[in-house]
């Protein structure tokens, strides 16, 4: 089951809210979640429940003795065989045909290469269990004692397949304790407009301009076209994804949970470590509280830590070569930026920050595209130019003159809403001591989102390809 569905829409998202609402003790309106939440997983994905439900009661034990042998051996070998176990199973699902194929290529061997589909959100539900052991090992969260406290928190649908990567601190005090207002439905469903408007409005139509230039050999493709098109699926992933944080912290707004935020428009950034910082929040800080400082041979090793954080980022992104390079591409600029120095990158002129941040994205999303790295060495030829000599490639050409001509209002007003303007405009009317200005602003918000919530159901009635990009991560 997808967001981006009148189904899930109008009819399962009602029917879960009812269910909820009319449930009177806590306990109830947890098991009226959970009920929903493993519908919810079971609908594409019926097998892997059985997985997810693995997953709690492993994580949800290895939690429990934790506990009883603190201070011991026991619960550091707790932690280790949970986070064995848990990886295990991420590599065993998501990696092992990448794995077998490339020793196959190596030594020849000739094994069969597993054809195994790999369950919907593993890297998600896996993350957020490995961050609750090690938070129960180091006493920051209290152990959960109570399983079917534990399933909620791994399983709540809103999150579940695709993030963000909600760590059990954010939750813990929610799930024994937390209520549902007015002003909580009411936030949470103009947040769910939001993303689905992002969505359904752009990502799907900046999706449908990439399939036209990448999604056939781009040797012949312009200079140009090239970079027309990297910058257009630059767009689609961010709107693509952040959309579906939205929905997920908006749903999770009208059950009375407050999840953090995935992104705090990423393109206003100036430099690349700013980027991470508001790119995909929850992955970053993943990496960077329980990796960047782990020693390694019993030392911090800064740079060996930090080679080691974004590998890993390329690699939960996927199980192809381009995701370790794109991982390690962004690594390269996050170490360069270091070495540089904040004092020295703070005296560049503005234009030349974002242009320069801004250029680094954009051909690092490119290599996040190209999984075949044939097509990969192609798309550096083409936007470099080296095109024009290699093949003939042309400089510019007219099909991407005629869809960008076509598609301006749509590439032009993603650029706006990438931007920080939407939070401005908002913030003058709702944070304005003018009590007409504030009413103008609310019942404004109000009939917009309506409207997008219109325009976004007429585009559903016959789109049948609403997946959302980081489903298969």
């Amino acid at each position: 089951m997808v967001f981006a569905d009148l189904f899930f829409i109008y009819i399962f998202l009602p029917l879960v809210l009812i269910c909820y609402l009319l449930a009177r003790s806590l306990p109830t309106k947890n098991a009226v979640l959970i009920v929903f939440s493993l519908i919810f997983y079971a609908w594409g994905e019926p097998l892997w429940v059985v997985l997810l439900v693995f997953s709690s009661l492993l994580n949800w034990a290895i939690g429990l003795v934790i506990e009883r042998n603190r201070g011991s051996g026991g619960a550091k070998a707790a932690v280790a065989a949970g986070i064995v176990i848990d990886i295990a199973l991420l590599v065993i699902f998501k990696y092992s045909g990448f794995l077998v194929e490339n020793l196959n290529a190596l030594t020849g061997l000739g094994l069969p290469v597993p054809q195994i589909r790999m369950p919907i959100g593993i890297s998600f539900f896996t993350f957020q269990a490995i961050s609750y052991i090690l938070d129960c090992y180091w006493e920051t969260v209290k152990v959960q004692r109570h399983y079917t406290r534990f399933l909620l928190y791994l399983s709540l649908f809103p999150q579940l397949i695709a993030g963000p990567i909600v760590r059990y601190s954010v939750v813990e005090d929610e799930i024994e304790n937390r209520s549902v207002t007015p002003t909580d439905l009411c936030e949470g469903a103009l947040r769910v407009i939001i993303g689905l408007s992002k969505k359904v409005i752009l990502a799907n139509n900046l999706w449908a301009i990439v399939d036209v230039f990448f999604g056939k050999d781009i040797t012949g493709l312009s200079v140009l076209g090239t970079w027309y098109t990297v910058i257009v699926y630059s767009l689609y992933v961010y709107f693509d994804f952040s959309g579906y944080s939205d929905i997920a912290i908006g749903l999770g707004r009208m059950f009375g949970f407050h999840f953090d935020e995935n992104f705090r428009h990423p393109f206003a950034c100036k430099t690349i470590a700013e980027f991470w910082q508001r790119w995909h929040i929850s992955l970053g800080s993943f990496f960077r509280d329980y990796l960047l400082y782990v020693p390694i041979f019993g030392q911090n090793r800064k740079y060996l830590s930090l080679f080691l954080v974004w590998f890993c980022t390329g690699v939960w992104h996927g199980a192809a070569w381009n995701y370790m390079l794109w991982g390690l591409y962004f690594g390269f600029f996050i170490f360069f930026e270091q070495k540089l120095g904040k004092k020295r990158i703070k005296s560049w002129p503005l234009w030349w920050k974002h242009i320069y941040s801004k250029l680094v994205i954009i051909i690092g999303f490119g290599i996040f595209y190209f999984e075949d790295l044939g097509q990969l060495g192609q798309f550096f030829l083409n936007i470099s130019g080296i095109s024009m000599l290699a093949n003939s490639a042309p400089f510019f050409d007219p099909i991407t003159w005629s869809s960008l001509l076509n598609n301006l209002f749509l590439v032009a007003a993603s650029i706006a809403f990438s931007l920080p303007i939407l939070p401005k405009v908002k913030g003058f009317f709702l944070e304005n001591s003018s009590a007409a200005l504030y009413t103008a602003g609310r019942v404004g918000s109000a009939v917009a989102c309506l409207g997008l919530l219109a325009v976004v159901s007429v585009l559903l009635v016959d789109s049948t390809n609403n997946v959302f990009l980081y489903w298969r991560f």
